[in-house]
């Protein structure tokens, strides 16, 4: 790590500190301390992961080899230099929303289609909203954050098809798009899309004229490069990288692709608020 790398871990550091106060503060105040303290040293595992996971520069870590994708980011980068949770664009009927759109709870993933982690972590997903989706407590909101360095002219061409097949088949369609091409696909820049995205299109009943139409129109591309800058102005630097919002509006980030057990105990702290 380079001495910028540390000065943003530091930062990354001086945030759980604040965090980790306020929690604290809270449960002095009668407010359920012993779920809020263990969950707090919880949080901390996992920005301190983040703030090295995420950390710029070239060289990857033992960690980041196995939660998540993550690349440098240059200083002309959308949100460089005010990189900040209060960032977060809020959920609307533009976003692709799985679950109740009025849950207390929304889960906001910014995912990149070619990203191994993010096809490790959506079965993790997929298991949350089984336990509490049905139920109407969690919202599962999807957002492009295509990695061009990692996985250039795929990821981003895959975030069309999802679009397009959006646009044609309405929101069911776009997630059964996802979880498919989860499924079927190898990740690592290694998909076949001339095969692979009118396959899936075709299994989920998109009109493949309209289809192939839609992906060389270009009018999703500034929606997605939207979705990209607001991954980092909040703090993304790398795939999966998600945001747990509370009713009353606080948010806790997720670094890469965490075990179910850390996104449900993030979950039910959540819950609490």
């Amino acid at each position: 790590m380079t001495n910028d790398n540390y000065q943003n871990a530091e930062e990354e550091i001086q945030e759980i500190e604040n965090r980790l106060r306020t929690l604290k503060q809270q449960s002095r105040r009668g407010r359920g301390d012993r779920y809020i303290l263990p969950t707090s040293i919880l949080i901390a595992v996992l920005l301190i992961s983040g703030a090295f996971i995420y950390s710029q520069g070239k060289s990857v870590s033992p960690q980041q080899a196995s939660l998540g994708n993550a690349v440098p980011q240059q200083a002309s980068s959308p949100g460089f230099g005010s990189r900040s949770l209060d960032n977060l664009r809020p959920v609307s009927s533009e976003d692709h929303i799985n679950g109740d759109p009025n849950a207390p709870v929304k889960i906001i993933e910014y995912s990149d289609f070619e990203c191994p982690f993010c096809k490790r972590f959506h079965p993790t997903m997929q298991q949350a909203m089984d336990e509490y989706g049905k139920s109407g407590q969690v919202a599962w909101v999807y957002r492009h954050f295509p990695l061009d360095q990692l996985h250039p002219v795929k990821a981003r061409l895959e975030a069309v098809a999802s679009e397009c097949v959006n646009e044609i088949g309405g929101n069911n369609a776009f997630w059964q798009f996802a979880n498919r091409f989860f499924e079927l696909t190898p990740s690592n820049n290694q998909t076949d899309v001339d095969t692979i995205l009118p396959q899936i299109a075709q299994e989920i009943g998109i009109d493949r004229d309209r289809f192939q139409s839609c992906l060389e129109s270009g009018k999703y591309d500034d929606h997605i490069q939207d979705d990209i800058d607001n991954a980092i102005a909040t703090g993304g630097r790398g795939t999966p990288w998600s945001i747990i919002v509370t009713e009353n509006g606080q948010t806790f980030p997720i670094n890469g692709a965490q075990p179910y057990q850390l996104v449900k105990q993030l979950i039910d702290l959540a819950l609490r608020e």
